[in-house]
């Protein structure tokens, strides 16, 4: 069996300790300084020939040698050795990230689980990788425990029981409190979502002005947080107003999906979306078309169902021409092939190139849309097998090695018990492809009851908001009469339910509102803001000056001169 470890100084891609107390200082909420660990996105989604140093020197690992156990299948031993860590008083409730490389032998590639086992229970994923022969790949996860463990138990297991031997190198497991993993989101959010503003105020012969009043208002934001909705929305006044109080993004929950669009061959109908369009055009918000493609059979026309060959590549044809011609320059995203990780209805009937050809067509129908694969259980859990993290980079570099316009990627983010440590790295891990990331379809489960809803729902948000590569949120909780999908954020008189209190109290976190102050001696004042629009009202004596302007990403100080 082999195994490394590399214990070198290594220096984080992301975080500078200076900023990190600089913009701590800014939040003013959470710490005046900060001397605990700097959250480390790095990842890797290629193998390599050799291993890179572990993360944070290796944190709880650093020296510690895994002990090797035997493989065994059922009661028998395979006589192939696996290794394990020994993990002695773990915390309740604290934060820990975990990564090691993995190379396999014994197999051309295999599927690597990592668990943990305690005194108390057994969580059976924190991390996977798709392992190959010969060169090194890269398991980042992580977890957090229900109760305090004396001692514990970290395992690699080929997920499905074949008998290969597995080595690891660069192990780290790094702990964070719930405080630091705090601190080093609104880090993250500090220095991504917001950005320095000077506002400069000088009279018509440019002599700066001491004592201006200033009032910034931020009008709209940059970053879209959103939700799904249904044709109830319709003429319901009361709905319509709490959506557009709150939401800046829309995507329709079923309307264009294309069982909706034409239930019999050759029957088109989009009065309905059409319809939906025109109020969130109406409102100046932004909305996702969702979707052209299903591969689950389940959710296609019963009609498509019974086409083979050229009718059903004609009726494809159709499908994305009338579709994407009709709402050109409508939509800002097209989920083009919804769920194809599990389901591959398609590509058995059209062959293997048949979802290259989706993507190709629909660029050309519509070539400014972002095109988005979409997919559940990738940020969920890494349980699933059919939905790993690699299984999803490894589809979209294929994909994109045949030439597709794919340009985004898409997590439909349907949790029951959120893991955060878990979906920030598979985040880091999708990162590496450079593909904006959308988590398209938030909800939590309601077997969970709506309290704790409301305490998962805060950590998935505040996870996505806080990931330096995700450009967007969308909520899955479009209203119907008997209630929402699986989460409902108020009730039918659209009073809060938990989950509605703890979007509503994010949104507020998440915006610089109103600010007044007043110039100083050299005529400047400065704020620091989320990124968006913002008009400003200046007032020296009799004098007063409006105006407008734009707060995007950037590293440096956006200035803005205004005259009286």
């Amino acid at each position: 069996m082999f195994y490394t470890l590399q214990c070198r100084t290594m220096k984080h891609s992301l975080i500078f300790d200076g900023f990190l107390v600089f913009f701590l200082l800014l939040s003013g909420s959470l710490a005046a300084s900060y001397d605990g660990p700097l959250y480390d996105f790095t990842a890797y989604t290629e193998c390599k020939a050799q291993p890179e140093e572990p993360l944070y020197q290796g944190g709880i690992l650093k020296d510690e040698p895994p002990v090797m156990r035997p493989s065994i299948i059922g009661k028998t031993a395979t006589g192939f050795y696996t290794p394990a860590f020994v993990l002695k008083n773990l915390t309740q409730g604290n934060f820990y990230c975990f990564s090691t490389w993995v190379r396999i032998q014994g197999a051309n590639s295999a599927l690597i689980r990592a668990s943990l086992k305690t005194e108390n229970r057994t969580y059976d994923c924190i991390g996977t990788v798709l392992a190959k022969s010969g060169c090194w790949s890269f398991l980042k996860g992580g977890f957090i425990l229900d109760s305090p463990s004396n001692l514990s138990l970290l395992l690699f297991q080929n997920s499905d029981d074949k008998d290969i031997n597995i080595a690891i190198a660069s192990p780290s497991l790094q702990p964070f409190t719930d405080q630091e993993w705090r601190i080093n989101q609104q880090y993250i959010i500090n220095t991504q979502r917001k950005r320095a503003v000077t506002i400069h105020v000088s009279d018509q012969q440019g002599n700066r002005l001491q004592g201006a009043a200033i009032t910034v208002d931020e009008v709209s934001k940059d970053f879209p947080f959103g939700s799904a909705i249904a044709c109830t929305i319709l003429g319901n006044l009361p709905y319509q107003n709490w959506f557009v109080e709150r939401f800046n993004a829309a995507v329709f929950e079923n309307e264009l999906k294309w069982y909706a669009t034409e239930p019999d061959q050759g029957k088109t109908n989009y009065t309905i979306p059409d319809q939906m369009l025109e109020f969130v055009r109406a409102h100046q918000i932004i909305a996702r078309g969702h979707n052209i493609f299903w591969e689950d059979p389940k959710y296609t026309p019963a009609w498509v169902r019974n086409l083979t060959g050229p009718e059903l590549q004609s009726a494809v044809n159709s499908r994305i021409q009338s579709l994407m011609s009709k709402y050109k320059g409508e939509f800002i995203h097209w989920d083009v092939s919804n769920e194809m990780l599990h389901f591959d209805f398609y590509e058995q009937r059209l062959g293997p190139d048949a979802t290259l050809h989706f993507y190709e067509t629909a660029h050309q129908s519509d070539p400014l849309a972002t095109l988005f694969m979409n997919e559940f259980n990738v940020v969920e859990t890494c349980s699933d097998a059919k939905s790993t993290v690699d299984s999803y980079v490894e589809r979209i570099r294929g994909l994109k090695q045949g030439g597709m316009y794919m340009d985004g990627i898409g997590l439909e983010s349907h949790f029951t018990k959120p893991n955060p440590p878990l979906m920030r790295a598979v985040l880091d891990k999708l990162a590496t492809l450079g593909l904006p990331i959308w988590l398209t379809e938030v909800d939590i489960s309601s077997s969970v009851g709506k309290e704790l809803q409301a305490i998962y729902l805060e950590q998935v948000l505040r996870e996505g908001f806080s990931h330096p590569s995700v450009n967007g949120i969308m909520l899955w909780t479009a209203l119907h009469s008997k209630g929402c999908y699986e989460m409902c954020l108020t009730d039918k008189n659209f009073n809060n339910l938990p989950a509605g209190d703890v979007v509503d109290n994010l949104l507020k976190e998440w915006q610089t509102g109103e600010i007044k102050g007043q110039t100083d001696e050299h005529g400047s004042y400065s704020f620091y803001g989320f990124l968006g629009e913002y008009k400003v009202n200046v007032g020296y004596g009799n004098r007063t000056a409006n105006s407008t302007f734009s707060v995007c990403r950037s590293d440096e100080t956006k200035h803005f001169s205004i005259q009286l």
